[in-house]
């Protein structure tokens, strides 16, 4: 069974009641960080809630590509892309969950060349779950800001590493 989720676009990311956003800079160049964002596993070894993900649709990706992303706790997200442009930015939204209480979901990677082989990633997360109240979401941004920050640092390591990507395209 799923459930549908709002079909958002871009401009979800400046309205959704709920707004995460974390930045790190990589010693790494554009290519290199979309490698690994390409690569379906290296996603299980920096993001802790997504135990596999699954591209759907193929590549090249463009706006529309599909995927499914599983994550602890039994959740899947059926998702799209909303925006793509090879080397700086990559945005997607849920279609649909594997349950209740994801009432639109959306996430946001831009990547700015620095120059020198270092890129700029900056991760945006937007939600609404459609209960949250206010006082909780204050209580639970803060952890959620954090937790962004802990990921994006963990992928900046995978970037900076020597691993090579499996699913490299």
């Amino acid at each position: 069974m799923t459930v549908p989720c709002d079909k958002v676009d871009v401009e979800f990311f400046d309205t959704a009641p709920s707004v995460h956003r974390a930045r790190v800079e990589v010693a790494a160049t554009p290519e290199r960080i979309f490698d690994l964002l390409h690569d379906a596993e290296a996603w299980v070894r920096w993001a802790f809630p997504i135990t596999a993900v699954e591209w759907t649709s193929g590549f090249p990706l463009e706006v529309g590509s599909t995927r499914t992303v599983h994550m602890r706790g039994g959740l899947v997200g059926y998702e799209e892309f909303i925006a793509y442009e090879h080397g700086s930015r990559m945005a997607f939204r849920f279609n649909e969950a594997s349950r209740k209480g994801v009432r639109a979901f959306a996430e946001d990677y831009r990547v700015s060349d620095l120059g020198g082989g270092r890129s700029a990633v900056e991760w945006t997360m937007a939600m609404d779950t459609g209960s949250t109240p206010k006082l909780v979401d204050r209580v639970v941004s803060p952890v959620m800001t954090a937790g962004l920050r802990f990921m994006l640092r963990r992928f900046a390591r995978l970037v900076e590493s020597d691993h090579t990507p499996a699913g490299s395209r």
